[in-house]
């Protein structure tokens, strides 16, 4: 049953939940309330006494805001409803005092800070503060955090909010950073001056309120207002994650989360945030044609020509990557389709049943994990596949949900049940009778580790029976972002990778870099980077990133969502689908579109949930025919580097590092003799 209060707030009465703290109930009435130390998604602080209000009849002086219920207050003498106070005398006075008090050594730094422009205490300064100071004391100072290759940290600036120290403890699950000190010596350090491991650190440069957290490969390269902002679509990951990217002429200088609480909430991996190096680095700008065995440049004519040469009159297959849009594999199904070839999109060989959504996508959706009370893993090690649902499947074990895990021990940040590591253990759970337990909601999720292997099909029935014993919701978590996308649109061939590239003579690979193509067939290669398909490749041709094109992608939970383009690609690269079409006008089977929009027109047409951007589809349940798997066989994860996961991660210099850093962490250390 709701617990509705009337309360006052400044003048307007609202009606709100007693649970709601004041800061949450004059955010509800449209007053906005200064603040530093608290924020949304981590628990209550309340150490920095900004956000101070005045409760009529309550104690003489002002009230955090953060740390007070609407329950807490009192009526009026004759019942009337509460009143609160955000701007009297006595909260502007209260206020000033508190900003001087923050300001007290606070550094000058504003005119060289990288958060200059983005900065709360600037601004909460300019608009609650006070015109002078009357400090005249010198300053102390507090030296500097060596925290890793990515947060640059200036603590003399730090005011001691505890942001940081909060979400690396309660959302990135490591206990490295605190406070240690009392009043003019408190500062915040990290333990043991130890680096942060964690693959979510990033996000304390957002947290931070001044500049003592500053993004490290950023700083000094621009200032906010140079910047040219555009929301688009996280690709490292199949999360979808809500992203910002920012671009300085044509180059990404940044990128940042965007709140999506249905996804990522506002949080984003460190690969995703960090990763804009690896766009500027071994690009392919232009065409190549290989000529008596080695590559040389040619003009888009030349290797348009020498493309539909050889797959004139030749067996064709199409091999769709990692990090395709929709409308990319949509047309290269329907170029190789339309040649007599086939497509093939599950290119790590996952066992995923085409055609059966709930088969390859699931039933559950991200927001279902918030109220799990179990959470089933199957051969998925979320931490490194998608460290930002990992946070959110933290989350839940922090409210008391149950974790059991089956497949490889690893370390996720929260306590789990580990239930064994082969089939035979994710058999021996299936033998037990759960209509003798409790049923609470669950959300089983299995992951590609688990599918790709011969008998992964076996594996998914076993897991869809665990599902619908236990009335739970399945998630496939993907490691790639294309691959459900290039699902839904049908490019799939009955047999997987082995049954499409069978008797190929040529293959056309769309940015498929993680897979090794035997000798003898000629290779087209379409992508962005020079990675390995490209140096096995016959033809090249020059593509795209995904910030340089606009697109759809289709998340693991199935939700499509509109990828915008930032920027252009370099030299002479051309958008995926443009390409395409281009090449089939040159085979003489032009594609029956010459623009995007009706390029989407003709994928809504086939698969009509594409045109519901931001919306999840419910899928029709089909359990796939069940199967025993090879049972003496374990679970292997299926990412090894978290770092080195795709052609833009492998091409950054700062994911090498991150790399070889996260190895040497894991090396065994050998005493000195």
């Amino acid at each position: 049953m709701t617990d509705l209060r009337k309360i006052i707030i400044d003048d307007t009465e609202v009606e709100v939940e007693g649970a709601m703290t004041l800061i949450q109930a004059c955010e509800q009435a449209g007053v906005e309330i200064p603040r530093f130390c608290y924020h949304e998604r981590l628990s209550i602080a309340g150490n920095c006494r900004m956000c101070l209000v005045e409760v009529v009849g309550g104690p003489p002086k002002p009230a955090a805001s953060c740390a007070m219920q609407v329950r807490d207050l009192r009526p009026g003498p004759e019942g009337q409803p509460p009143v609160v106070k955000t701007n009297s005398p006595m909260v502007k006075k209260a206020r000033e005092g508190v900003m001087e008090f923050m300001l007290i050594n606070h550094p000058l730094d504003c005119p060289i800070c990288d958060q200059g422009g983005e900065c709360d205490l600037q601004d909460q300064a300019m608009a609650y503060g006070i015109s002078a100071s009357r400090y005249k004391e010198p300053k102390r100072a507090v030296d500097n955090l060596e925290l890793g290759p990515l947060v640059a940290t200036e603590m003399t600036r730090c005011i001691s909010c505890t942001r940081c120290v909060r979400f690396t403890t309660e959302v990135a699950g490591i206990t490295v950073m605190g406070q240690i000190g009392r009043g003019e010596d408190a500062e915040i350090t990290a333990y043991l001056d130890e680096t942060l491991n964690s693959n979510l650190q990033g996000n304390i440069i957002d947290l931070c309120p001044v500049g003592a957290l500053t993004n490290k490969p950023y700083a000094f390269t621009a200032r906010p207002w140079e910047l040219t902002k555009t929301e688009t679509i996280d690709v490292m990951d199949a999360l979808g994650s809500n992203i910002r990217v920012d671009t300085k002429g044509r180059e990404v200088k940044r990128i940042l989360p965007r709140n999506h609480d249905g996804v990522n909430e506002e949080w984003i991996s460190d690969k995703t945030r960090f990763v804009w190096d690896g766009l500027r680095s071994q690009r392919l700008d232009q065409p190549y044609v290989r000529v008596a065995g080695k590559l040389k440049p040619a003009t888009w004519g030349e290797a348009l020509a020498a493309a539909a040469k050889a797959m004139k009159d030749a067996k064709v297959a199409g091999l769709v990557g990692d990090l395709v849009p929709v409308e990319a594999a949509f047309a290269l199904k329907q170029l190789i389709e339309g040649l007599g070839g086939n497509v093939e999109c599950r290119v790590d060989g996952a066992k995923l049943p085409e055609g059966n959504r709930s088969g390859y996508v699931g039933t559950a959706t991200i927001e279902d994990i918030d109220n799990a009370q179990m959470i089933q893993l199957i051969g998925c090690d979320p931490r490194n596949e998608a460290p930002v649902l990992n946070a959110r499947i933290r989350k839940a074990w922090s409210n008391g949900a149950q974790i059991g895990l089956i497949g490889q021990p690893v370390d996720l940040t929260y306590d789990y049940f580990h239930m064994g590591d082969s089939r035979a253990d994710l058999m021996a759970t299936m033998d037990k009778k759960f209509d003798e337990v409790l049923k609470v909601p669950s959300v089983v999720i299995v992951g590609m580790g688990a599918l790709r292997e011969a008998d992964g099909e076996a594996v998914l029935s076993q897991a869809m029976k665990l599902a619908e014993a236990t009335d739970s919701k399945l998630m496939v978590l993907h490691t790639a972002a294309a691959r459900v996308g290039a699902m839904d649109v049908g490019a799939v061939t009955e047999g997987g990778m082995t049954a499409a590239l069978d008797g190929a003579e040529v293959v056309y690979n769309l940015g498929a870099d993680e897979v090794e193509i035997a000798k003898g067939a000629f290779v087209i290669y379409q992508g962005s980077h020079g990675d390995r398909g490209a140096h096995r490749a016959d033809v090249i041709l020059p593509a795209a990133a995904y910030t340089e094109e606009s697109g759809v992608f289709v998340n693991a939970e199935g939700r499509p969502q509109m990828a915008n383009r930032a920027g252009f690609p370099p030299g002479q690269a051309k958008e995926n689908w443009a390409i395409l079409r281009a090449l089939s006008g040159e085979l003489g089977a032009a594609l029956p579109y010459d623009t995007l929009a009706q390029l989407r027109q003709a994928i809504v047409a086939e698969v009509p949930h594409m045109a519901k951007i931001d919306v999840v589809p419910q899928n029709e349940w089909k359990r796939v025919a069940l199967r025993d798997p090879a049972k003496t066989a374990t679970f292997l994860n299926a990412i090894n580097d978290f770092y080195l996961t795709n052609p833009i991660a492998r091409a950054s210099k700062l994911m090498g590092e991150l790399s070889a850093l996260a190895k040497a962490r894991g090396a065994t250390k050998v005493a000195a003799e």
